[in-house]
């Protein structure tokens, strides 16, 4: 009874949240942001280790200056999912614009290189927008949840203006027919998921396991594969989600160097727009010739 009542106190939670004024809601976060930046723990140590190791100029005041800027940012980002999961389609209109330098409507397989910025669920614009500027519809991969309830409840929200969610786990069958349909399938491929499918290649000018799954598909569907990005507007005013034009050349006929090239591209946007990274991810968990794992509290 009290995992059914809290269950549904979060549900009530997330729906309030999203009917808070937009930059009463941006201040929450930023404020939630300040708290967990000050708070130790194994995320925030996390941050550091990431930061450490993909910007090994800065020195400590530097790379703590950062780690706040980037729990700012991802406090922000989570008050913000309010919107991305129950909020209504003038809320995203209003909250992300869309650019894209390649017609959307053509239905021409397609698949959308996303990356995990703080504003990564922005892409959900696509599928409210869909119906009204006549796109197809919208695919994209969730990680199941412990919560069964929340897990199901992600999936109803996420797909509420005609989306379709797909389980991480097993469903290539189904990927490769959305993108043989010409709906847009987004993957961002820059976690750490495990050695499976996956090759070592340079981030950072770190060995970085990487899955190959986007040159994979391209192959086999002959998919264009287009760059999504979804940052900060300069003024933090809100969000653009800007998609750009079919990368040449790609695939070639080398998974690793096509996953090589991605990896270059994330980076060339990371160093931009620093704090806007998912420094939270254990990125650099799996390591190459039995390196040590850098998040291994005993190293």
């Amino acid at each position: 009874m009290l995992k059914y009542l809290s269950n549904h106190a979060g549900v009530v939670f997330v729906t309030l949240l999203a009917l808070v004024p937009y930059k009463l809601l941006v201040s929450i976060g930023h404020g939630l942001g300040y708290m967990a930046a000050r708070i130790s723990g194994d995320r925030n140590r996390v941050v550091k280790i990431n930061l450490r190791m993909c910007f090994p100029k800065l020195d400590e005041t530097e790379i703590d200056v950062l780690s706040k800027k980037h729990w700012r940012l991802l406090g922000r980002s989570l008050v913000e999912k309010s919107i991305i999961w129950r909020g209504s389609e003038n809320q995203l209109s209003n909250m992300i614009e869309v650019k894209s330098a390649v017609d959307l409507t053509n239905r021409k397989p397609r698949i959308l290189v996303n990356m995990h910025f703080t504003g990564i669920e922005g892409s959900i614009i696509l599928s409210a927008l869909a119906k009204k500027m006549g796109w197809p519809r919208t695919s994209g991969f969730f990680q199941r949840m412990k919560n069964p309830f929340f897990n199901q409840k992600m999936i109803e929200w996420r797909n509420r203006f005609g989306g379709n969610s797909i389980d991480r786990q097993g469903n290539a069958k189904a990927i490769i027919r959305e993108i043989r349909n010409g709906d847009f399938i987004i993957i961002a491929p820059d976690v750490d998921l495990g050695l499976k499918d996956s090759e070592f290649v340079p981030f950072f000018g770190i060995e970085t396991n990487t899955i190959t799954t986007i040159s994979r598909l391209a192959k086999i569907t002959g998919a264009d594969v287009c760059m999504m990005l979804t940052t900060l507007k300069p003024d933090e005013s809100g969000y653009l989600c800007e998609i750009s034009k079919p990368l040449e050349n790609f695939p070639s006929n080398d998974p690793k160097t096509d996953t090589a090239l991605l990896n270059q591209y994330f980076e060339k946007e990371i160093r931009l727009r620093p704090a806007e990274y998912y420094w939270v991810h254990k990125r650099f968990k799996n390591r190459p010739n039995q390196e040590a794992n850098p998040y291994n509290p005993s190293k």
